[in-house]
């Protein structure tokens, strides 16, 4: 939630007058409860765009992660057949490390969009540019940026922006 690139996409969002609302997944800073590998953090995905909801009952809602975060909340989406927008920044597609992405199958129809570094040391563009066309997802691909965008997160802030911005 703290990192730079996080910092730089919440500044840009409430700049183009976005309300905004971040959180740790569960045993990430000061949050409580215990890392749970990705199955109970799709929970706090779905506890974060309830009260997202609830706290501003007259905004759209769109749903924007970053790697793991990316990662969790297409799970939510498709548990929970969300049509929010979605976008995913640097989700480690086909990782082992990770949970696998889910299918279109799984997913109801929404925007998605997906960004990625041509240096991600976690995936690479080409599985990534198979899955984001699996997804209907739109693809944006950064040269010369690994996943952590260092030095581009203004660029990648303006990028989902943009994305969320989009009409749905």
């Amino acid at each position: 939630m703290n990192a730079p690139l996080m910092q730089a996409l919440a500044e840009e969002l409430v700049e183009r007058e976005f309300a905004v609302f971040r959180f740790n997944f569960r045993g990430v800073g000061r949050s409580t409860g215990a890392h749970d590998f990705g199955e109970g953090e799709i929970d706090d995905v779905a506890a974060a765009v309830g009260a997202a909801s609830q706290a501003y009952p007259t905004l759209p809602i769109r749903v924007a992660g970053w790697s793991f975060g990316a990662v969790t909340s297409l799970h939510w989406q498709a548990r929970d057949k969300s049509h929010l927008p979605w976008v995913g920044i640097a989700p480690p597609v086909n990782n082992t490390r990770s949970l696998p992405l889910p299918p279109k199958a799984e997913l109801a129809v929404a925007p998605r969009a997906i960004i990625i570094g041509d240096r991600d040391q976690f995936t690479t563009v080409g599985d990534t540019r198979k899955y984001a066309a699996a997804i209907d997802a739109n693809l944006t691909i950064l040269k010369g940026s690994d996943h952590f965008f260092y030095f581009r997160e203004e660029k990648v802030a303006g990028i989902v922006a943009a994305d969320l911005s989009e009409p749905t």
